[in-house]
């Protein structure tokens, strides 16, 4: 059974996240009920267990825009899964999650109850509030590293989302749709659908 966490410490607001834990006994990076249980977010990079607090609402809010119109664009092409809620991966000897992530159901095979290890063809990844775009640029270049064709950076505060492929980056604002790929046919979404909860509707 997997170590609760639930010692808590107080510490500066100042603190950059994501803030390393020591691994629990019998840890094993390979089988998530081994991972210790916390409130908040936890992933595996480079030998270290990273974790990072719960997120706050315009986080939650955007992501639920996110799943919701991916989501609908995955009901009509059923021949891919969406995954959300940190849909873990583990690629390269390095675990994570995303907010929300597409694959190709032929990629999948039986589900296990575990980590998928195939990567997937789209990454999305919704910046917190207090999370500089810089942030997750380390994570957008590790997706494209490990073979996800296309990685999506939505930015709440600015109102856009980074679209990254091998080919580069390009951003994209309310009022502008993102560009279609030949892996997601037909996912050309507005950026407003991803602002619906944060515009009021």
């Amino acid at each position: 059974m997997a170590a609760r966490y639930d010692e808590q410490i107080v510490l500066p607001r100042a603190i950059r996240f994501p803030v390393e834990l020591i691994p629990p006994e019998g840890f094993d990076e390979e089988r998530p009920e081994t991972w210790p249980r916390v409130d908040g977010r936890l992933e595996y990079v480079e030998g270290r267990l990273l974790y990072l607090p719960p997120c706050g609402d315009e986080q939650q809010d955007v992501v639920a825009d996110v799943v919701i119109t991916v989501g609908a664009w995955v009901r009509a092409h059923r021949e891919f899964v969406l995954g959300t809620n940190e849909a873990g991966m583990r690629l390269s000897g390095t675990t994570r999650a995303a907010d929300a992530a597409v694959w190709r159901r032929s990629d999948l095979g039986s589900r296990t109850g575990g980590l998928r290890r195939v990567p997937p063809v789209l990454a999305v990844e919704v910046a917190a509030l207090d999370e500089p775009e810089g942030a997750l640029a380390e994570k957008t270049s590790w997706y494209l590293s490990v073979g996800v064709p296309v990685v999506w950076v939505v930015l709440p505060a600015a109102r856009q989302v980074l679209v990254t492929t091998a080919d580069g980056s390009a951003r994209f604002e309310c009022g502008s749709a993102l560009p279609a790929h030949p892996a997601l046919p037909g996912l050309v979404p507005r950026v407003d659908d991803f602002f619906v909860q944060l515009s009021g509707g």
